[in-house]
């Protein structure tokens, strides 16, 4: 939290604390009281510190030096031996300065005293003259302790895991955050004041020894920190500071993994960075909005909480602050977007808490709608917070374990890396993943090939990428309870599709797919799987769109190709019906695509009934695999 501390003055011998008198009687403590006002107006706290324990070790009495020694352990964050000051002047006299009491309560607060801290807030706040910003402060304060006293009544569940020595070491490490298949996991390693990043990957349910990420973005001169991963691992967005490339102290930047190596970073530069400082970045899944701190004009407090979109032309719009739903007077940090894009972790001094900063969770009340609009955000309570500072919280794409960095669980030195399990209260939606392998049918390389995988619903992208042109695997997240329809594609290959709809119990299991894509040859077939019709009938449902379109542009993109357009059914029903209603059925789409500008030289249609399963009709699974219509390549 932002401490209000005591100006610091020097130059006369005696300082007044209302009306009383701060001299000592005592020359040798008096001498040392003056030298430690010097050294406090030219910072050197530590030597300020020695001078004023001399000066109260010759005057036992010296109240002014017990108060200048309690608002300086206060200003060093040292707050249980700002108690200690704080609580020798008012033994000595309680009606020495009345904001001896706001310094003890605020002392005792970040010491989790939350008890006695309102007692002292209820003590200063009854002084006569407070200004307004004295009173608002103070209210806060009183409010953080009647939320911390109520909290601890009611403890949630928390567990930390220390993640071991092949991520931890006996250097500070902080700032986790992991993929979405929970196999790579990136960090920031503080070692000789250096800050770099640092990664680990899984093997067998444990964590190998972690190297050093990429001496394209580690650097010696400059601190690398505070980073986001997109869920596949493959972009990464982090801070970067006073670099020469840079737009203000600290920027954003973005890296790329491109097969074998990770590119030079560049920064994204305005609108999201400015002449300010701009830092702690979470990229959504889908790689379309970026949430950032920054300090610029426009804010609400100190440090507040941006977003800014992904335009189609490839540049950041203009970044929009969060607002009142999130955003406080006083600080917000570390957020972090969920991959169900709905809910957001952060940091805050500003909402109730346990003191110094805590970390709260907030939903969309209106996901999908253009202008977001946010619940109130949730602590997420004790012990999880603690009266230190908790900040840098990641979870994993099913919602249940998350990930974030302590120097007080007892670990293998300073700041360790740790995980807990959720609260289920406190979770996000799960989300799962489809995680694949593309390569040729017939030579089996892998491919670089692009992918797009739409929600049928919305029409929105959930990814749009390219393969890793190394290993031809690609990652992307899904929310369960909507439809999607993949898409992958190749100048030269046909296309494929398949639809995927997770239900929350697929949360737990991601699809683990390969495909290999067929050149472009005379009798190659492709099953559109997310052409969709009225049941018994032939009306085209809505949610065809996306995939028609994708066979309009593969079209455009092959003039010398022609179709055949082919409709089948299982075999429940008469056969005559059937016949009737896969002929009908593939006319559809072949009067779609007429439509649309496809030459009808181009195409033609045909019924197959139920003459030719791609499976037996025992199962409703199967029988909903023959339902199917498909395309294929009769002249190139």
């Amino acid at each position: 939290m932002r401490n209000f501390f005591i100006l610091f003055l020097y130059i006369l011998p005696s300082i007044c604390f209302g009306q009383k008198v701060t001299s000592s009687q005592n020359k040798l403590a008096q001498k040392s009281y003056v030298q430690a006002n010097k050294y406090m107006g030219d910072k050197a706290y530590s030597m300020a510190v020695t001078e004023l324990k001399k000066a109260i070790s010759e005057d036992v009495q010296f109240t002014a030096a017990y108060q200048q020694l309690g608002d300086l352990y206060r200003r060093l964050g040292d707050y249980p031996n700002a108690v200690a000051s704080y609580r020798k002047v008012i033994g000595i006299d309680p009606e020495f300065y009345n904001a001896t009491y706001f310094g003890l309560g605020e002392s005792e607060l970040n010491t989790g005293d939350y008890a006695n801290a309102i007692v002292h807030f209820k003590k200063y706040a009854s002084s006569p003259g407070l200004s307004d910003e004295s009173k608002i402060k103070t209210g806060k304060y009183i409010a953080d302790c009647l939320f911390s006293l109520e909290a601890i009544k009611t403890p949630v569940t928390f567990k930390p895991v220390n993640m071991g020595a092949g991520v931890n070491s006996t250097q500070d490490e902080y700032l986790p955050v992991i993929t979405a298949d929970e196999k790579k996991i990136i960090f920031t390693r503080k070692a000789s004041n250096n800050e770099d990043f640092f990664t680990s990957a899984k093997s067998q349910d444990k964590w190998l020894a972690a190297k050093a990420l990429s001496p394209n973005i580690n650097t010696f001169e400059f601190n690398e920190g505070a980073q986001c991963i997109s869920p596949d691992g493959n972009y990464l967005f982090f801070t970067g500071c006073n670099r020469p490339d840079g737009l203000g102290r600290c920027d954003i930047y973005i890296s790329k993994w491109e097969g074998s190596e990770w590119s030079r970073p560049f920064n994204i530069g305005a609108p999201v960075n400015t002449s300010g400082w701009e830092s702690q970045p979470s990229i959504s899944a889908d790689g379309r909005t970026l949430y950032f701190v920054s300090t610029r004009n426009g804010g609400r407090g100190g440090y507040d909480i941006w977003k800014s979109d992904l335009m189609p032309e490839g540049s950041w719009s203009v970044p929009v602050n969060l607002g009142p739903d999130i955003n406080t007077p006083y600080d917000e940090q570390s957020p972090f977007i969920h991959p169900d894009d709905q809910t957001l972790y952060f940091s805050s001094n500003g909402w109730p808490g346990l003191g110094n900063k805590d970390l709260f969770f907030t939903r969309k009340k209106n996901p999908g709608e253009e202008k977001t609009i946010w619940d109130k955000p949730q602590n997420l309570g004790f012990p999880i917070n603690t009266y230190g500072e908790e900040s840098g919280l990641s979870i994993n794409s099913t919602g249940n374990l998350a990930f974030f960095a302590s120097d007080k669980q007892g670990g293998s030195g300073g700041f360790d890396i740790y995980s807990f399990e959720m609260p289920e209260k406190l979770r996000p939606k799960p989300v799962t993943y489809v995680k694949g392998l593309v390569f040729d049918q017939n030579s089996k390389q892998p491919l670089e090939v692009k992918i797009q995988i739409i929600n049928l619903k919305s029409g929105g992208f959930a990814f749009d990428d390219v393969t890793d042109p190394v290993t031809g695997e690609f990652l992307a997240t899904m929310t369960p309870g909507n439809s999607f329809a993949l898409n992958v594609s190749k100048p030269g290959y046909l296309f494929y599709s398949q639809n995927f709809t997770p239900d929350l119990k697929q949360a737990v299991k991601p699809y683990l797919i390969e495909v290999p894509l067929q050149k472009i040859e005379i009798g190659g077939m492709v099953v559109l799987n997310n052409i969709f019709f009225e049941t018994n009938k032939f009306d085209l449902l809505p949610e065809s769109r996306t995939e028609l379109g994708q066979l309009i542009t593969f079209l455009n993109e092959n003039p010398g190709v022609s179709i055949e357009i082919a409709g089948h059914t299982d075999n429940v029903g008469d056969d005559t019906s059937n016949q009737g209603l896969s002929e009908s059925r593939a006319k559809t789409v072949y009067d779609y695509l007429v439509l649309n500008k496809v030459s009808f030289a181009k195409l033609s249609f045909k019924g197959y009934g139920e003459t030719k399963p791609l499976n037996d009709n025992s199962t409703e699974e199967n029988r909903k695999n023959n339902r199917r219509t498909e395309f294929k390549i009769i002249k190139k």
